[in-house]
């Protein structure tokens, strides 16, 4: 239910961020990466401080989550996030007009060097992405790799395809067309959904291939994850991506996915767990799993990332952040899994702490 509550507050969310996202005024709300010096403001202060960040929507009920209840902790620090995607996330962070980006797919090296000073990438949380159906009477079904990318790339078109009642014996699969439901804008989701498909598909490399937005073969757009669950819901027949803790709001089934070992394998805590032990965290925080080994491996499972700058001249913004960042690496940890992420390994928040200590304030 709390993750239920979660999701149905960010549509709110995101009218009041609307407005704050793009105010650009003088006063200590605005977004000062490089700004000027301010004494040093520490999260017992009374002084009000308000932190703006923007980006995907993958990780949005959780952050959403995380900063109430740190304001619930800490009255005077409020954190306005706006989902608006990762790509709209990067453009605000890189523009200067928010204090902190997030992305499901970090930053490229071209995009880092478009931010002055550089960009501090901090993995906050994973989860998995989930293809969520709305089929009459069919509530479980398997895709084999081969189905799932000819799903996607328009030459499986009906749900009684032969690809899908090969895996799906007993099943009655009705003669209707599938429509595919993809994302709109700028996504992080999209670009670890495509990494995946570009993996295990020649057809989808030599296509499709790899983006935060690609050109689809076929299918609708929806924005953010919330607009493709709310698509997914209204139209029968359809299939999209989604991130996992979407489908408790859109109220549908995810298929069984085949993994790298040929096993099919439900999207949970434990195979999005197993995905991830198989993938070492490197020194620039910057890790993929575009096809996990291993027999319980999920076969779609990302990170996604907050974006900050490795110095802070405006002090109080700067530390409310840091602050606001170790929060989720502890206390927000407790209640990743109830929201349907997957807790960060030990190892990880460790490495992450440390470069969360690493940004400079001043």
């Amino acid at each position: 239910m709390k993750r239920l509550n979660t999701i149905m507050g960010l549509g709110l969310m995101a009218i009041g961020l609307s407005l704050t996202g793009c105010d650009k005024g003088g006063d200590q709300s605005t977004p000062a990466p490089g700004g000027g010096s301010t004494p040093a403001a520490t999260t017992e202060s009374t002084e009000v401080i308000k932190l703006v960040g923007a980006g995907a929507s993958f990780p949005a009920p959780l952050y959403s989550q995380w900063f109430k209840d740190y304001h619930a902790a800490h009255p005077n620090v409020i954190i306005e996030y706006q989902s608006i995607g990762s790509g709209g996330g990067i453009t605000q962070f890189t523009a200067g007009t928010t204090n902190f980006g997030a992305s499901d797919a970090a930053m490229s090296d071209e995009e880092i060097a478009k931010v002055d000073g550089g960009v501090t990438l901090l993995p906050m949380t994973a989860g998995s992405i989930v293809l969520a159906y709305n089929l009459d009477g069919v509530a479980d079904l398997k895709l084999s790799r081969d189905t799932y990318v000819g799903i996607f790339m328009g030459t499986v078109t009906k749900w009684n395809d032969p690809k899908i009642a090969s895996t799906n014996s007993g099943v009655t699969l009705p003669d209707m067309p599938i429509n595919v439901v993809h994302r709109s804008d700028g996504s992080g989701t999209t670009f670890v959904f495509t990494t995946h498909l570009n993996a295990v598909s020649k057809d989808w490399a030599a296509g499709p291939a790899v983006g935060k937005t690609v050109k689809w073969p076929v299918g609708v757009g929806g924005k953010g994850n919330e607009g493709v669950s709310a698509l997914l819901k209204q139209t029968p027949g359809s299939i999209g991506y989604i991130e996992y803790g979407y489908l408790q709001t859109a109220g549908l089934p995810a298929a069984e996915l085949e993994n790298k070992a040929g096993k099919y394998v439900k999207a949970s805590l434990e195979t999005a767990s197993a995905s991830l032990g198989a993938v070492q965290m490197p020194e620039n925080l910057r890790a993929w799993l575009p096809d996990p080994e291993g027999d319980n491996s999920y076969p779609i499972v990302t990170y996604t990332w907050i974006l900050a700058h490795p110095k802070y001249t405006d002090a109080k913004i700067g530390n409310a952040l840091k602050d606001v960042i170790k929060y989720g690496l502890h206390d927000g940890q407790k209640i990743s899994a109830e929201l349907g992420y997957v807790p960060l390994p030990a190892n990880v928040v460790e490495k992450v702490e440390a470069a969360v200590d690493a940004i400079k304030v001043e």
